[in-house]
């Protein structure tokens, strides 16, 4: 009876409880369905939420063009490919939308994705095994062509679907890479710049993103009715560079070939217009191409990032200030050999060993680049104090403010308490410079005594518009000089080049005159110079013509591998070789008659003309006709450009085929490519050794073309010959400064 009562009494309390539990849920079931929220949440917003999807629509990075509009650097478009496999995806079961047969999917996929089958199947097969939707193969899946995306898609395998996306492109390979940098994507997908131009202008490049949101099923298919809201993305703007493609394609091909002959530890080289500043070329080595940017073997610019003591490139600045000041007497003698700056000091000693060549003159004493001569200008003529304000005046106490990043100050003497040290640095010893602080402050003595502002970017345009935005204009940033000094230095600089006891005799041109300065500094090894022959940095900084100079241009070359010949033939090489065939390039006429002078052909108006015609007309160059049409349609050359003999000109047919390109140079593999409009991509430096177009084959602008390059097979040196060669153009200039 008592167990009756306690059952009936906890039935009563179970009942309680489920009416209450059930009155509850009762209850927040009505409250939800009244007002459609959870603690909150819209449930109308949060299903809205669940079925719409939200992509970022990025915008195209702008291109980066040369001077003359050849493209440098762009976004290529490339696919991703993935497969799903997902069974219930397919809605027609007579075109089936997942991968059906994994085995045979893989077997046709491994040699154009270039990944073994089985890694493929296997992929595949988990994928399955594990109820994944979807699935990728890796990097080997990623940045495909659009020739291998298209020969995919003509297979028509049931379940292979792409992404597009789009990776930073450099056409041109190792080609001005310090300047143009290289742009990655980050961890968030962004791609952003890393170096050179990629990051200074990278906020303009970049743009401004958009976006996309849509209703869509379970599949990701878009709803009937989507709601779908786009915001365009606004894309990036365009960035013309100073930088003459042809010029610096010379300059790279001629640095290559110096890089591969004596290996030196670094080479700097920069083109300028002195007038107005703008860089024409511009090269390190190191280098690297920055479509494989984990290659990197040298981040730095040296031109920009990296101060060296200059050795007697230094000296045109202490004449310069030595004349401007009113104090120089170039017939004025003095005894060459050996200096003493203060009693007790370390004595200053000419490069000859100390024995100077006896009693000269001051002008003397430069053409022979006479380190004592120079450290008597500064301690005794012009006075340390006045020599120190004119080096401010030239600006080597700032940067240069040239729109490149990573741009370093060097340091005007790193003791200015110590005497020996200021006069030192008249000749290049005890202060370290840039090589473009030291082409800007060059830049007065040849514009008349006005000083002008490097700089690379020549205009920013609207890529959508095509509006010039801005562009850059020559500035005018100091005047450190007199007219009257510039034109005497100009005479000076001349003098090295072209007197019998000058330096710089190696470095004349046979049709254009060339004034300039040699220079051979040392460098610290462990805080201690560097010794042995060839353990120096070999430069010239030149301008030609010398009556009007158009072009100025520096070269450095950093420990080089040198057998009989002196550290000037290397530098004498990369100079000779761009200043000439770049001033001829630019149809500045040569200023001076040679004995060896050389007949250029001028270019005539071929767009139109018959084939054996244009053919007859450019008798004396190295003629390639692309394709077996009968008229020229167009030509590597412009009406009115004059070329040197044996110079190659391609001449484009109404009926265009690919021609053998084996053996030819990077640059005229890059003027085949632009004169064809072909989509082209270079593996490697120097010459070409593949092509992916077969010899004879149509090709119609747009086509891809894959060219892998190589350096040329290292020459055997005679050294016999060599060192005769030297004692005949070179006047060897040793400026083995003394260290302290």
């Amino acid at each position: 009876m008592k167990k009756n009562k306690t059952t009936h009494f906890m039935s009563g309390i179970f009942i309680l409880v489920f009416v209450a539990i059930f009155l509850i849920l009762t209850g927040r079931f009505l409250y939800i369905q009244a007002t459609g929220e959870i603690n909150g949440v819209s449930l109308e917003e949060w299903a809205d939420k669940k079925r719409t999807s939200s992509y970022p629509l990025n915008a195209e990075r702008g291109k980066i063009f040369d001077s003359n509009g050849m493209t440098l650097a762009y976004d290529r478009p490339t696919f991703s490919i993935y497969a799903i496999v997902d069974e219930t995806y397919t809605t027609d079961e007579e075109e089936p939308k997942h991968v059906k047969d994994p085995e045979k999917t893989a077997e046709v996929l491994a040699p154009l994705l270039n990944i073994d089958k089985s890694y493929i199947q296997q992929r595949l097969e988990k994928g399955i095994k594990n109820d994944k939707f979807q699935v990728e193969f890796g990097s080997g899946g990623k940045e495909l062509s659009q020739k291998t995306k298209d020969k995919i898609e003509d297979l028509d395998l049931p379940g292979i679907k792409f992404d597009k996306e789009a990776i930073r492109y450099y056409p041109n390979g190792m080609f001005a890479s310090h300047i143009i940098g290289f742009a990655r994507k980050g961890e968030d997908g962004k791609t952003s710049g890393v170096t050179g131009m990629e990051r200074e202008m990278n906020k303009l490049l970049s743009g401004k993103a958009g976006h996309i949101s849509y209703q869509r099923d379970k599949y990701n298919t878009k709803l009937l009715d989507p709601n779908e809201v786009i915001k365009q993305p606004k894309d990036g703007d365009n960035v013309y560079l100073t930088i003459d493609q042809k010029v610096q394609t010379l300059l790279e091909d001629v640095m290559s070939q110096v890089d591969k002959k004596y290996e030196p530890e670094r080479m700097t080289a920069i083109v300028m217009n002195p007038k107005t500043g703008e860089i024409v070329a511009m090269s390190n080595r190191p280098s690297y191409n920055p479509n494989n940017p984990a290659d990197v073997e040298n981040w730095y610019n040296d031109a920009v990032s990296t101060p060296i003591e200059p050795g007697s490139t230094m000296k045109m600045f202490t004449w310069a200030s030595a004349i401007d000041a009113g104090v120089y007497n170039g017939n004025a003698m003095y005894k060459s050999g050996s200096y003493k700056v203060t009693e007790g000091s370390v004595p200053i000693n000419d490069h000859n060993g100390g024995r100077g060549w006896g009693t000269i003159s001051f002008n003397e004493g430069f053409r022979r680049s006479s380190n004592v001569a120079a450290a008597k200008l500064v301690s005794g003529v012009i006075g340390p104090e006045k020599y120190l304000n004119y080096l401010k005046a030239f600006d080597f106490n700032q940067k240069t403010g040239i729109d490149l990043p990573g741009e370093v100050i060097g340091r005007i003497v790193h003791n200015p308490n110590a005497p020996r040290d200021i006069a030192s640095t008249g000749f290049g010893q005890a202060s370290t410079f840039t090589p473009i602080q030291i082409m800007k402050a060059a830049s007065a003595i040849a514009n008349d005594g006005k000083m002008v502002k490097p700089y690379v970017i020549s205009k920013i345009v609207d890529s959508i518009t095509g509006e010039e935005l801005k562009e850059t204009s020559p500035e005018v940033v100091g005047k450190p000089i007199s007219k009257e000094t510039s034109d005497r230095m100009m005479e000076l600089l001349g003098s090295v080049v072209t007197a019998e006891d000058g330096t710089g005799k190696g470095f004349s041109l046979e049709d254009y005159s060339v004034a300039g300065k040699t220079g051979t500094a040392q460098y610290t090894v462990d805080g201690k110079y560097a010794t042995g022959r060839e353990k120096y940095i070999f430069s010239f900084l030149g301008m030609a013509p010398a009556d009007d100079p158009q072009l100025m241009m520096y070269v450095s070359i950093k420990h080089p591998q040198l057998e009989a010949e002196h550290g000037s033939v290397p530098v004498s090489f990369i100079f000779k070789n761009v200043m000439k065939n770049s001033l001829h390039y630019l149809n500045i006429k040569p200023d001076k008659e040679s004995t060896n002078s050389v007949q250029t052909v001028k270019i005539p108006e071929l767009k139109g003309e018959g084939t054996k015609a244009a053919k007859q007309a450019l008798k004396g160059l190295n003629v390639t006709v692309i394709g077996a049409g009968d008229k020229i349609i167009g030509a590597s050359a412009a009406e009115g450009e004059e070329l040197l003999p044996n110079d190659r000109i391609l001449l484009l047919t109404d009926e265009p085929t690919m021609p053998a390109i084996i053996g030819w140079s990077l640059r005229d593999v890059l003027q085949l490519a632009e004169l064809a409009q072909l989509d082209i991509e270079t593996i490697g430096n120097g010459y070409a050794f593949s092509q992916s177009i077969k010899e004879g084959t149509a090709i119609k602008k747009g086509d891809y073309l894959g060219v892998e390059l190589k350096p040329p097979e290292k020459e055997k040196k005679n050294p016999d010959k060599e060192s005769a060669e030297n004692q005949e153009g070179e006047q060897a200039e040793q400026d083995s400064e003394q260290s302290e």
